[in-house]
């Protein structure tokens, strides 16, 4: 197996992913009983569960990612990727990046993921991934302790709570370790989005979703960014009753923030929404789950 090309540092010791900034922080010995998420020391999730949850230490891992990534967002979604490597997602990002991998205990399939862009790697990459749909000026001063989400998804035949609970926690465990307190991202909705009376094209859906939670789940404005190539919701219905995807959902019920208006995504077909969680604002049901706090 070939090594990731470009660590964070050195490979850390076993108990932390691949390129963890801290080999050890204060708090790891105190959290690590009293978790009660199912991680182990070693960033896997008990095989009882029918899956595993682990960070990608080898490139042919991260390969298995990026080919869901493109049968989801290609073969989904109807988004346009680069032709890098036949069948797989991939992009200039990917070599700075951690990824994170949920794993059938059955079949040893990648069926979920992640990626996680650390304060240190956007520095030598030159960006984040958002800084390219958004305008973070306002988000300057917490860089430092800020990582990036993105390219998530889950394979079909495995859109349950599980999944979605094992990489959360997992990411929980990750901000923790790396004494990291917030995490941003693009949360897209598609174009072809789902309502409850059919698929709703055209970005009115988008639109609709964006002026329902800017009422209700809007950061304030010391945290607002601005899109690059801005959805035109004023030129949509914004009147749909429509629900956003289960993966936004998940972020609000977390505690997550809006931090503006959606950006178009032509490429991948879809309107994405800047958001963003702080690991303070986990609701305590929350925090006691992954955290043991």
């Amino acid at each position: 197996m070939k090594e990731l090309p470009t660590p964070t540092l050195d490979l850390s010791p076993i108990a932390l992913p691949r390129g963890s900034l801290h080999l050890q922080s204060p708090l790891c010995g105190e959290l690590a009983p009293a978790r009660t998420n199912g991680l182990a020391g070693n960033g896997t999730q008990a095989a009882s569960q029918g899956i595993t949850v682990a960070w990608a230490r080898h490139l042919d891992e991260v390969r298995e990612a990026q080919q869901l990534r493109y049968s989801i967002f290609a073969g989904e979604m109807g988004a346009v990727l680069p032709k890098t490597i036949p069948g797989h997602d991939v992009d200039l990002f990917d070599d700075f990046c951690e990824h994170l991998l949920v794993r059938d205990v059955a079949s040893g399939q990648v069926i979920g993921t992640y990626r996680v862009l650390t304060p240190a790697q956007a520095k030598r990459v030159g960006s984040f991934y958002s800084d390219t749909e958004f305008d973070l000026t306002r988000l300057r001063f917490m860089r430092e302790r800020m990582v990036e989400l993105g390219r998530s998804c889950v394979h079909a035949d495995h859109r349950h709570g599980g999944v979605i609970m094992a990489l959360w926690g997992a990411l929980a465990d990750f901000m923790v370790r790396n004494q990291l307190d917030t995490m941003i991202g693009c949360a897209s909705i598609p174009m072809q989005h789902q309502g409850p009376h059919g698929v709703v094209g055209g970005g009115h859906a988008a639109a609709s979703i964006w002026h329902k939670l800017k009422q209700t789940h809007m950061a304030s404005v010391e945290f607002h960014v601005r899109p690059r190539l801005p959805l035109p919701v004023d030129r949509l219905d914004t009147s749909l009753d429509v629900e956003p995807p289960a993966l936004i959902k998940g972020y609000l019920r977390l505690g997550a923030k809006i931090l503006g208006a959606p950006a178009w995504d032509p490429d991948f077909n879809a309107a994405d929404l800047p958001m963003m969680m702080r690991i303070a604002d986990l609701p305590s049901r929350y925090r006691k789950h992954f955290l043991g706090a």
